[in-house]
């Protein structure tokens, strides 16, 4: 592997660096015939897209070849590490390439029968088996479980729960004892009091917090992903569901109070996340629009760029640009943090050590 050697403006420290890469590794120290990659400008941890799905289409789970383009796409975009928030296609093959990000995969969504989409999730027809699936996924994993916490109920017309708050409580703590951490898909604001109290480590979408669940998510530093330009496809979640009323209406109120929303949870110090929710109904390659909708909901232009970038690698347990680390970085022309369109314009983009793009 070539040692590389690459020159600017380090952050989050600001401070002009020198850094080589030598086997997949960054050093500080001078690396002998380094070939020069980028000189001038700003270096970036990877960029991490914090929600996705790797393998699910619009249609559905997808074939392996169309999972390998969709990662190609957001590497692409200089996107480096995917936390996959569940997908019912095996991505490990994925893992093993030195060409494509680093996927943290969640396994496969657990949800009741007729309570999520079709095909995606692992439906348990009764509640109880809940700890025994979270179990086998956290084993199957890389150190997350995907609950789906509410869906709607056709019995009630809405949104609603889909699990017992001691089977949650039951379910949690066995995903912990196995090194794994849990994370649910909540739109609407009943599912979420029995997930905080069950321990439960992130919420993804999290339209319906309100003051309590907020304050309860930042004292036990439960993270949120809102997936905001996901959110932008609740008007016609709403308009679908001509047979629902209830669940039409709630979804246009959930939809017009997110920014609010999410606002208040930045606001209050909860940690949060970019993450796109693409798959399916959003496409791949798309995280700068993301960082934009966090800034325009709260976020400063330095916090929006952090939660794409070394605060969101820090969460995943991954490093940003020290001594030893790994070689995933990015390079601009210009400070993202002056103007986040930069974002959209890697200069150069560096995977495990090698250059990629």
């Amino acid at each position: 592997m070539t040692a590389l050697h690459l020159r600017g403006r380090v952050l989050p420290e600001g401070r002009t660096r020198d850094l080589w890469v030598r086997d997949g590794v960054l050093s500080t120290s001078p690396v002998p015939d380094a070939v020069t990659v980028f000189d001038g400008g700003y270096l970036l941890p990877g960029p991490v897209d914090a929600h996705c799905h790797v393998g699910v289409g619009e249609q559905g789970p997808v074939e392996l070849s169309e999972a390998e383009a969709q990662a190609e796409t957001d590497r692409d975009a200089g996107t480096l590490l995917l936390r996959d928030c569940g997908a019912p296609v095996d991505t490990r093959p994925l893992q093993e390439r030195a060409d494509l990000p680093r996927i943290v995969r969640a396994g496969r969504h657990l949800a009741r029968p007729k309570r999520y989409i079709p095909h995606l999730a692992e439906q348990l027809d009764d509640p109880e088996e809940l700890p025994a699936a979270v179990e086998r996924q956290a084993k199957n994993g890389d150190g997350w479980v995907k609950l789906v916490g509410d869906w709607i109920d056709r019995s009630v017309g809405d949104l609603a729960p889909l699990w017992p708050d001691e089977v949650l409580e039951r379910a949690i703590t066995a995903a912990h004892e196995n090194g794994a951490r849990v994370t649910a898909h909540v739109f609407g604001p009943d599912a979420l009091p029995s997930l905080l109290n069950a321990g439960i480590d992130c919420i993804e979408h999290g339209t319906g917090l309100d003051d309590a669940s907020i304050e309860l998510m930042a004292r036990r530093r439960v993270a949120l992903v809102p997936t905001l330009i996901n959110i932008e496809n609740f008007p016609s979640f709403a308009a679908a569901a001509t047979k629902y009323p209830d669940y039409a209406a709630h979804m246009n109120k959930l939809y017009h109070e997110s920014e609010r929303t999410v606002g208040k949870a930045i606001e209050a110090g909860v940690a949060v996340y970019a993450g796109t929710d693409a798959g399916g109904g959003i496409a791949h390659g798309r995280l700068v629009d993301e960082v934009l909708a966090l800034n325009r909901v709260g976020m400063s232009a330095e916090q929006a760029v952090a939660s794409a970038t070394w605060d969101a690698r820090s969460w995943l347990g991954f490093s940003g640009l020290e001594d030893g680390a790994a070689a995933d970085l990015v390079g601009y022309e210009a400070d993202p943090r002056g103007n986040l369109e930069v974002l959209r314009n890697p200069k150069r983009i560096v995977l495990r050590g090698r250059v990629v793009a």
